[in-house]
């Protein structure tokens, strides 16, 4: 999961990086407005609206246009209600006053990740290889041989499904099936083995160290 972190002060920018980094996330700086309207496609922006060379609302109104599905967080001092106002009516979903916890920030950046998935588009039947999910149906097959999942199972296979053949991180997977990155990833490890069980094909979900796991599709 990808942060772009848009903060023109470096030793802020490197305290939260790392504090974000630790919790799982993927994390570029951008310490300008260029900076940040160049930087590579994320899932979520935490932005500074006071940068050297303009305006942060200026630059959240045009991320917001290049995308209506990016999570934008306004991470600032400024505190007035005008600000907020004007923040969340140019696009923001959030608004955070400087300072704050790692903890109220986590439960903000979870609560606006969430938003995201629900609002995006979902396609009614995933096929990958061998394995076809119908979303809608919330049923799967695997070469056309029907498989019963759990509920947390299905959210498990539906959020390596999404990505197949991509390594999607533990925390993505806590986030999707759970609705929080705060419960114990030995969570993850343990549906993912039953999973892996019942697909009948261990090789299906392939783990990929240190990261997570991906969908192979046979």
């Amino acid at each position: 999961m990808r942060i772009l972190l848009v903060e023109d002060d470096r030793r802020v920018a490197a305290a939260l990086s790392a504090a974000l980094t630790r919790r799982g996330y993927e994390v570029e700086h951008a310490a300008t407005v260029a900076a940040a309207l160049s930087a590579a496609p994320c899932d979520l922006v935490l932005l500074d609206l006071t940068l050297p060379d303009g305006d942060g609302t200026d630059l959240c109104r045009e991320l917001r246009r290049r995308s209506s599905q990016l999570g934008i967080i306004a991470v600032t001092a400024r505190g007035e209600e005008r600000d907020r106002v004007q923040g969340l009516r140019l696009g923001a979903d959030d608004y955070v006053v400087k300072p704050f916890s790692m903890v109220e920030l986590q439960a903000r950046i979870e609560a606006v990740l969430r938003r995201a998935a629900q609002a995006a588009p979902e396609r009614s039947v995933i096929e990958v290889g061998v394995v076809r999910v119908d979303v809608a149906a919330r049923t799967v097959h695997v070469d056309g041989r029907e498989v019963t999942l759990t509920r947390k199972e299905f959210d498990v296979l539906l959020s390596l499904a999404r990505q197949p053949g991509v390594a999607v991180p533990r925390d993505r997977i806590l986030l999707d099936a759970w609705g929080t990155t705060w419960a114990d990833r030995h969570t993850v490890e343990v549906h993912v083995g039953s999973l892996r069980g019942k697909l009948g094909d261990p090789r299906l979900v392939e783990t990929v160290r240190g990261v997570g796991y991906r969908l192979r599709g046979g």
